[in-house]
């Protein structure tokens, strides 16, 4: 069916509805251009995810990811920017195979419907010019009949009366036939316009309008074929990402397939492995036997043949005191070597990671392994010489075994890098030179001497530290007697040459930086016997609190020498902080060790005995 037909008589209904059709194609083209806006602001937002959870360089994150189920995530990250990409490669494509094609075949649909109804009103114009002329001859035909009629009618009247002379008979005579001819000529010139008129009419209701309604109708159905077509362009435009979407996801499934949970966990060994023996079996003491004993005014130890052992009073039968919390020596031994955390943001601080463990040997009696520790390090004649903290040492021998031999390995395979870095260098320096010497039109071989001695001083320097290193790779290792050991296998006991020495040891028993201490005898000198020692050690009268604290913060006392509080937690302070950011604090009889001082809030007392500054 044509428009031009049926449609013959509904001009402003068409012009109004191809309007109506290009209003559709507009809101289609804001619809797609806002699909396109929301593809790019979803694309950035899982680039930002995934560049907010990628791993920050140069920080402990990058260990991390050596875990199987890390590598997994890590890919499942890199898959999200690929994934993101292709949202991005939607937007781009409907952009350009929509959008914009859209946008620029609206502007020539509005010029072609423009120009349809522009012919179209002009023919309008026409045919009612048509009219007009129609009307104006009928109306001029209508007027000269009846003058015409008058002038007939005139005539005869004055042909009839007698009284009339002749010479006004003939005047209306001639007046009469004047009118007629008017009218003649009137009615010819009606019929012309009329026949033109029809003709004209004929053409405009069966040629121009059917034409001009048959473009109009050919331009709507155009649209309409377009915009379909731009739909299937929609579809295809996301059905061409599906298959790049899809090997996204394939890979993200591949590497969570790929995650080894037996290599984490050897991997959990590898990093945390001390390489300490576990201690063995404690030897049975037999009591029933006499003591044997050394007694000297300055000797906590065996005899130097070390035949005869250190026995225990009956005071502390049937208990280990290596593990006793109350214990006084151990307090000393498993305070926390390591700088505090800082306070937490929130109220929940994270756990102080674990600090390095004392080695323990297998299969020694009691008395034999407090003779190795009173021996092992003569530099720290007493414990107030022990410090907790401090710069890492260059041969990292704050770590235990395992992990000081992968930290020495790690630095010797730096360093030989570097060695083989330099060396690179200078064998295209000397080649550089070989040239110059050869064609000394090029450069001046002398030039290269500075740089070349430069390049030879640095291999020198990074030989030497890697010898260094090695050295102590070689000592953990087994290869090369231990230095320590020189130091430590000197005596088996504190002999006369340091009665000091266990004088001041004695007094500042108490704490890793003599936070207790007590006055020395006033003989100026201790004998200790067994009986004695036990005492000290078991059986002593815990230290006094000099205030209370509270606690701001939740603390997980991990290390050896710390304890746990809760926020909130009101507690006894037995030794305040010197420095090193630490408190000792009380909980029970049974339960004393040390918190973060930037944790608690600390109430001294003034006249406790032991509440003094110290320096």
């Amino acid at each position: 069916m044509s428009w031009g037909t049926e449609l013959w008589d509904q001009f402003d209904n068409l012009e109004k509805h191809t309007q109506w059709g290009i209003d559709i194609l507009e809101k289609y083209i804001k619809f797609v251009k806002e699909r396109t806006e929301i593809e790019l602001s979803y694309a950035k937002q899982l680039r930002n995810l995934a560049k907010k959870y990628q791993p920050k360089k140069n920080s402990k994150e990058e260990e991390e990811y050596r875990y199987t189920a890390c590598k997994a995530f890590l890919s499942t990250l890199n898959e999200m920017n690929d994934y993101a990409g292709q949202h991005e490669v939607i937007s781009e494509n409907m952009t350009s195979n929509i959008t914009v094609e859209l946008a620029r075949y609206v502007q020539e649909l509005k010029q072609e419907r423009k120009s349809y109804f522009h012919d179209g009103r002009k023919a309008q114009q026409h045919i009612e010019i048509c009219w007009k002329q129609l009307e104006s001859s009928k109306r001029r035909f209508e007027r000269d009949c009846k003058e015409a009629d008058r002038a007939q009618q005139y005539f005869e009247k004055m042909d009839a009366d007698i009284n009339v002379t002749k010479a006004d008979v003939e005047k209306a005579r001639q007046q009469a036939q004047v009118r007629h001819q008017m009218a003649e000529d009137s009615k010819a010139d009606y019929s012309s316009i009329l026949q033109k008129f029809n003709h004209e009419q004929h053409e405009y209701y069966h040629t121009h309008i059917p034409n001009i309604f048959q473009k109009i109708q050919e331009m709507e159905e155009r649209r309409i074929v377009r915009i379909g077509e731009s739909m299937k362009t929609y579809a295809e435009v996301d059905r061409q990402v599906i298959p790049i979407i899809g090997k996204c996801l394939d890979e993200i499934v591949k590497a969570a397939e790929s995650i080894d949970q037996k290599n984490d966990s050897q991997l959990v060994i590898e990093a945390y492995k001390s390489g300490f023996e576990p201690p063995g079996d404690i030897e049975f003491e037999d009591y029933t036997q006499p003591m044997k004993r050394t007694v000297s005014d300055n000797s906590l130890s065996n005899s130097r043949e070390g035949k005869s052992e250190l026995k225990f009073g009956g005071k502390s039968k049937g208990k280990l005191w290596p593990f006793i919390k109350k214990n006084k020596l151990m307090s000393l031994l498993t305070s926390p070597h390591q700088p505090p955390p800082p306070p937490p943001a929130s109220a929940s601080p994270s756990a102080v990671p674990n600090g390095p463990q004392s080695p323990k040997q297998q299969k020694e009696p009691l008395s034999h392994r407090f003779n190795e520790f009173m021996t092992s390090k003569p530099k720290m004649h007493c414990f107030r010489s022990l410090k907790r903290g401090g710069a890492t040492p260059e041969d990292f021998s704050n770590l235990p075994p395992e992990q000081r031999r992968k930290k020495l390995q790690q630095k010797v395979d730096e360093l030989n890098k570097e060695i083989q870095k330099e060396m690179d260098q200078r064998d295209a320096i000397t080649k550089m030179k070989d040239v110059y010497l050869k064609n000394p039109q090029m450069g001046d071989p002398a030039s290269l001497d500075h740089k070349l001695a430069e390049v030879s001083q640095n291999i020198e320097k990074l030989r030497l530290e890697a010898q260094k290193f090695e050295a102590w790779l070689a000592e953990v290792e087994g290869r090369l007697p231990a230095r320590s050991e020189q130091g430590r296998r000197q005596s088996g006991m504190f002999d006369a040459q340091n009665p000091a020495t266990v004088n001041s040891c004695a007094q500042d028993r108490e704490s890793p930086d003599g936070s207790y201490t007590e006055e020395q005898s006033q003989e100026g000198e201790v004998k200790v016997l067994a009986t004695d020692f036990d005492d000290e050690f078991d059986e002593e009268e815990p230290l006094p609190a000099i205030g209370t604290c509270k606690a701001l913060y939740t603390f997980e006392g991990q290390n050896e020498g710390t304890v746990s509080v809760v926020e909130g937690e009101t507690l006894y302070v037995i030794e305040e902080d010197k420095g090193d950011g630490w408190t000792r604090i009380r909980r029970n009889e049974d339960e004393e060790g040390y918190v973060p001082t930037s944790y608690v809030e600390v109430y001294l007392d003034k006249n406790a005995k032991g509440a003094k500054t110290y320096i």
